[in-house]
């Protein structure tokens, strides 16, 4: 049961139910700040009103969202060559500290505003150093919309900011965006060290009772990991104070990317040229880094982008340029051409292939203010030419590598086109089809997709439970036959002639893996896994989440995917008996009984009565469900591939090693 509470704890964020309502924010009544100041705040109101425009959302993705813009700006100083370390810090009353040793943020009256320039960049909307074309503090920088510091301090409740710099130290404070006393200023201690530290609270108008535990200290290894690859030498520190004893992650990699894109390597290199390659170069102001790795016996690529720092998720001009390289320089080094009809599609030569590619550029064009595509046109053809030169001349001095990459490609050609004849085999038989449904599926009445939902039951017995105590008009019922395909570990034709994975195709209206996916197509808005509280079907889950993860990512990364907590015991009978979710909950409830009443542990659905079943599990006003989110899909990806994939060794090192005292908020890849 560990190993796939695990996977499912690593492979879901919980999100708020709603949002709390907004406060205006504090003006500035109490200083002697006039219109001019009055005027900047509600530009920082602007952001209160809309966060999720600016950090993603109000849950733990945009509440995280505000250290990653502290941290993107101190490590912009460190690749500037301005800065050798830079510090997290969080701390028991729910704060974050953000430090560097760097340059300081300039203090000196600002010509445009008539304030310090660090109150400037804190109140003001794109008004960082970073902006200015050749006047600009930095050549490339991963804050290109210069609103990191300015949208941190209006959505925390108190910021503050200290800056060492020209022989000074400099301190200001905020309340929810409004500066609270003019700049205070002192001479620095004799022989300290320089840097900015930006102390802030979030605001629970905004994220609702931020607590100390809140912060997930593993998420912000992670990025801390990833920044220490992308800028070889700098040491990172990341201080928890939270717990009785304070826990210190010191995070430096010397070898970089081409480090970072060995940790990516699954099983054995498909050649011993790959290890160690890195390509490395600059073309039109645009400074290239890409690691790659082929890999035998994986299925498909995993290819992880950065731009200036940042982790592009959803792609962009940098990764159109990666694979338009390798499709090019392989084809060329087989001498095989489109005009000739034996070109090589680029995925196929993709098997395989692990890749971290790093391009740092001025100006960036990103999509988005969470940076996750890179727009910018000169990417593309800087990566290509700088990837594809390195690539061509791998190939020329080691040409079994060459023929390696080729002979996987061919082997997963074959593979697709397999797939692709078990998929039509299946769709003649109406398996597949949209107008004709799995015979085994208890369709709901509402053709609403944003008011239905698909219950994917473990067994026939809980399936006739949940099918009885249903709202028939908006929940249908899918039940499952014993564990399906791990998909991590199969040929994508094995995926297309499984029935029971065909049937939640079906029934969901997924459409074939390679497709365009169409949210509009879906036939429930929500897929809810329902399974046993027990070791199988903790496994059931676990596989379930690996399939939706792997056939359409889309599904999971659009918040379609729940899983459903079904209680583990009944307290007391008669009319009104009381449901228990946890053992805390079960010892708080014994607590409160004079007498010790009868406890019934449920292990299956099906030993609960379908009245029980609906006002427990499946009624929404009553009920508790899990949405399971991929914030991160290059640490979800990791995980996936090392708890449901190929490497047994992998896995048992991590059983053993870590499994044992590992928790839902402790969880550092």
């Amino acid at each position: 049961m560990r190993l796939a509470m695990l996977l499912l704890r690593l492979a879901a964020a919980l999100r708020p139910a709603a949002r709390l309502p907004l406060r205006r924010a504090a003006r500035g009544a109490a200083t002697d700040y006039g219109a001019d100041q009055i005027t900047v705040l509600e530009g920082l109101e602007a952001v209160r009103k809309r966060p999720g425009m600016y950090v993603g959302s109000t849950g733990p993705r945009g509440l995280h969202h505000l250290v990653f813009e502290l941290l993107d700006n101190a490590v912009d100083e460190a690749a500037g060559g301005h800065a050798s370390r830079v510090g997290v810090e969080l701390r028991r009353d729910g704060s974050v500290v953000v430090t560097d040793d760097g340059r300081g943020i300039p203090c000196t009256t600002h010509p445009q505003t008539g304030v310090s320039t660090l109150e400037t960049v804190c109140t003001v909307l794109h008004a960082g150093g970073k902006f200015g074309g050749a006047a600009s503090a930095y050549g490339a920088s991963g804050g290109l919309h210069g609103v990191g510091l300015s949208v941190v301090n209006a959505l925390s409740a108190r910021l503050e900011a200290r800056v060492v710099r020209d022989g000074f130290d400099h301190r200001l404070a905020f309340v929810r965006g409004a500066p609270v006393a003019p700049l205070a200023r002192r001479p620095a201690a004799a022989g300290g060290r320089g840097g900015t530290a930006v102390r802030f609270a979030p605001d629970g108008e905004v994220f609702g009772d931020v607590r100390a535990r809140a912060w997930d200290a593993g998420l912000l290894r992670d990025r801390m990991d990833e920044l220490a690859y992308l800028n070889a030498g700098l040491r990172l520190e990341l201080r928890d104070l939270r717990g009785a004893a304070p826990k210190v992650h010191v995070l430096r990699h010397a070898g970089g990317v081409g480090e970072y894109g060995d940790t990516l390597v699954r099983g054995d290199l498909l050649h011993p040229a790959f290890a160690g390659f890195v390509a490395r170069g600059e073309r039109g102001g645009v400074r290239v880094e890409a690691a790659l790795r082929w890999c035998k016996g994986a299925f498909g690529d995993r290819l992880v982008t950065f731009a200036n720092g940042i982790r592009t998720g959803d792609g962009g001009a940098h990764l159109d340029g990666l694979r338009a390289a390798v499709a090019r320089a392989a084809n060329g080094g087989l001498g095989r051409s489109a005009a000739a009809g034996d070109y090589v599609p680029g995925e196929y030569l993709r098997e395989g292939l692990a890749a971290v590619l790093s391009v740092r550029l001025p100006e960036a064009e990103f999509e988005g203010q969470t940076k996750g595509r890179l727009g910018s046109p000169a990417a593309r053809p800087a990566v290509d030419g700088v990837v594809g030169d390195a690539l061509r001349d791998l190939f020329e001095r080691h040409p079994a590598a060459l023929r390696a990459v080729a002979d996987q490609a061919a082997r997963a050609q074959k593979a697709a086109a397999a797939a692709r004849a078990a998929r039509d085999a299946v769709r003649r038989k109406s398996l597949l089809a949209t107008s004709v449904l799995p015979g085994k599926l208890a369709d709901c009445s509402s053709r609403d997709a944003a008011r239905t939902e698909l219950f994917v039951v473990e067994g026939d017995s809980a399936a006739g439970s949940a099918k009885q105590g249903r709202d028939r008009d908006t929940q249908a019922i899918l039940p499952l036959r014993g564990k399906i395909l791990n998909v991590e570990r199969c040929a994508e034709d094995r995926i297309a002639g499984n029935q029971e994975l065909a049937a939640v195709v079906a029934a969901l209206g997924l459409g074939a893996r390679g497709e365009a996916f169409d949210a509009a197509k879906l036939r429930y808005g929500r897929v809810v896994i329902m399974t046993d509280a027990d070791v199988d079907g903790a496994h059931i889950r676990a596989l379930l989440l690996t399939f939706f993860y792997r056939y359409r990512r889309e599904l999971v990364s659009g918040g379609h995917v729940f899983v459903a907590c079904p209680p583990l015991y009944k307290v007391g009978g008669g009319a009104r008996p009381a449901y228990c979710w946890s053992e805390a909950e079960l010892a708080a409830e014994l607590a409160a009984r004079a007498s010790a009443p009868p406890i019934q542990r449920f292990k299956g659905l099906g030993e609960m009565m379908p009245d029980q079943l609906w006002s427990t599990t499946m009624d929404p006003g009553r009920r508790r469900l899990q949405r399971v989110d991929v914030d991160d899909a290059a640490r979800a990806d990791r995980v996936v591939s090392l708890l449901m994939g190929d490497s047994v060794a992998d896995r048992k090192d991590f059983i053993v090693s870590r499994a044992a005292d590992l928790s839902a908020a402790d969880l550092d890849f």
